[in-house]
Parts: structure tokens; C-alpha cells; sequence
């Protein structure tokens, strides 16, 4: 079956950095996008950065200049690459695949989503 692991996360000091990655397995369509959301205690999930197999990237507001996704397409790999580091940047991170694939000459595609268990990270004094 699919598989989405992730891993990088843990505890930081406000204005720390951490490296978040995702590899995806056993992936038999085409991956479209791949990218990280987050959720912290109490809140909505939220994007926090994606970037697509044409390498289109897009980050929430709240994290630009600060963070930076990248992929290895070979590898089936995502990474987050997280500088400057802010309390309310406290969350748990998930990861996201998207596939798709075209199944008729209209353009008819399947999409579908995979994700990670999360991984935890803690910005604090």
C-alpha cells in the first residue's frame, strides 16, 4: 500500500531552524503535488507550503521568507526547510501526496490524496 512517512520534527528555541522530510512509496500514478500542512491544538488545518511536479510553489502567508519547500522528484521526496522559527509555529505537520491520472482523451483524471501520521514540532523558551 501507499506509504507517507515523515520525520525532522521536535522541539526548537524561538528563531531555531528544523528540516522536516517526506518520502512517498509505492506510488503507482503520477504525483502532482506534494507539500506539508499543519494543525495545531485547537485549530484548522492549515497549508503551510506545496509544491507541484512543474515546481509551481505556494506557501501560507504567515510562513513566507521563513520557510522553504523543496522536492526531490527521484526520490519521491518533500522537504521543509523551516528558519526563524515562532512560537505559533507550533504544530503537528503533516504530509501531503496528491496523484492524478488521466484515464480518457477528455482529460478524466482519478486525484487522490495521501497523507502522513504527522510529526510534532515545538518552538518554545
Amino acid at each position: 500500500q501507499v506509504q507517507v512517512v515523515e520525520s525532522g520534527g521536535g522541539s526548537v528555541q524561538p528563531g531555531g531552524s528544523l528540516r522536516l522530510s517526506c518520502t512517498a512509496s509505492r506510488i503507482r500514478d503520477s504525483i502532482t503535488s506534494m507539500g506539508w500542512f499543519r494543525q495545531a491544538p485547537g485549530k484548522e488545518r492549515e497549508l503551510v507550503a506545496t509544491i507541484t511536479s512543474g515546481g509551481s510553489i505556494t506557501y501560507a502567508d504567515s510562513v513566507k521568507g521563513r520557510f522553504s519547500v523543496s522536492r526531490d522528484s527521484v526520490k519521491n521526496t518533500v522537504y521543509l526547510q523551516m528558519n526563524s522559527l515562532k512560537l505559533q509555529d507550533t504544530a503537528v505537520y503533516y504530509c501531503n501526496v496528491v496523484t492524478r491520472r488521466v484515464v480518457n482523451v477528455e482529460g478524466a483524471a482519478v486525484t487522490r490524496n495521501y497523507w502522513g501520521e504527522g510529526t510534532l514540532v515545538t518552538v518554545s523558551s
